[in-house]
């Protein structure tokens, strides 16, 4: 084809032949502004307007263009202008070309291609993550993970129970295995764990009596478990609690024999509970201050499971990740849950109780 044919500039060069030979500088800047307009140079390839002649001919057309040899072509003026931008065009479409700007504009297409998959991914993962609940939402810490998990999602239960210090992970053992260890001695030891279970007396049940105590040694075997016979008449069995039956109490041990087996087996020795002072209230039983370890009262705990009178369910749901107290309560089972939070931290606890003794013996 002839370069006439698609040269960008040959209606502008048409214009200017169709002008009379003497025509005025004014009218050949305008149409220069024109085509520069219409049509933009880049720098360094900008070109002379073409001399006209009498009879509206051509006469001659120089470029700045150079060729590799330095030489200008004898070419109508304009059309390797041109014919870059058809190439640029073609290598839009797909084509190859030597042109550097070619290159530069397929270059910045395929970057302008990755930057586009690169926001839809980004947009993408935004959705799933608005999707998901985020870690400030998870603000309240007093309600129970699994209630979270069957209200908002296991991933939202999994946020509260590390913002509890909770393992995240279900624990495979079951509480037995946790509670107790296996092949231990079955003996008395320097630290033993007492709880008690109780039933109403008085005009509504709202007083308390001894129903069940159960001991159990450091590494949570059973040393010590009695029924005791009631000392007055039970109004409230608090059987959904307790786990006392009529029949568990009425064959039970006499108050006095049971009271004296329990104060031999915690003489000098530590004695783990939860709300101990109950348990000692209702057993008519004292014991010196600096031998009692308390998992309600240690401070700790407390603010662990940020809590100022946590109870033991809570504590071995949030530190031990084992649920005790689901249904009746078992007075072995909660006095093996405290003395398992003892003996979890049973050396920082001891060097706190030292070092408060020492303290004091200071002064």
């Amino acid at each position: 084809r002839s370069p006439r044919e698609f040269s960008a500039n040959w209606k502008a060069l048409q214009e200017l032949l169709k002008r009379k030979a003497d025509g005025s500088n004014e009218s050949l800047s305008a149409c220069q502004t024109c085509t520069k307009k219409k049509h933009p140079l880049q720098a360094g390839n900008s070109q002379e307007v073409p001399a006209i002649n009498g009879n509206r001919n051509v006469v001659k057309a120089k470029s700045t263009n150079k060729t590799d040899n330095g030489s200008a072509k004898d070419n109508p003026p304009l059309a390797k202008p041109k014919s870059k931008r058809v190439a640029m065009d073609k290598n839009l479409n797909g084509t190859k070309s030597d042109g550097k700007g070619c290159k530069q504009k397929k270059k910045n297409g395929s970057i302008l291609k990755e930057k586009g998959d690169i926001k839809h991914k980004r947009r993408k993962a935004e959705e799933h993550a608005e999707q998901q609940p985020k870690e400030a939402e998870i603000w309240f810490d007093d309600v129970d993970p699994k209630d979270i998990e069957a209200a908002i999602g296991p991933e939202a239960a999994k946020i509260a129970r590390r913002n509890l210090g909770l393992e995240t992970g279900q624990s495979e053992q079951s509480v037995e295995q946790v509670l107790v260890k296996e092949k231990a001695s079955e003996g008395l030891t320097r630290a033993v764990a007492m709880d008690c279970e109780m039933v109403g007396v008085g005009p509504k049940g709202e007083d308390s009596i001894v129903a069940r105590v159960s001991i159990v040694n450091q590494f949570g075997k059973c040393i010590y478990d009695k029924y005791v016979k009631p000392t007055e008449e039970v109004t409230d069995y608090r059987t959904a609690v307790s786990g006392i039956r009529p029949e568990n109490i009425n064959t039970g041990e006499d108050f006095r024999t049971v009271q004296k087996e329990v104060a031999d087996i915690l003489n000098g020795r530590i004695l783990v509970g939860h709300a101990l002072r109950n348990d000692l209230k209702v057993l008519f039983l004292d014991h010196p201050k600096k031998k009692i370890r308390d998992t309600q009262r240690y401070k700790p705990f407390r603010q662990r499971v940020k809590n100022a009178r946590p109870s033991l369910k809570l504590l071995c749901e949030r530190l031990l990740n084992v649920q005790v107290q689901t249904s009746e309560h078992c007075s072995i089972q909660d006095a093996q849950a405290a003395m398992r939070l003892y003996t979890l931290e049973k050396k920082k606890w001891e060097a706190s109780v030292k070092s408060k003794s020492n303290n004091r013996n200071c002064k």
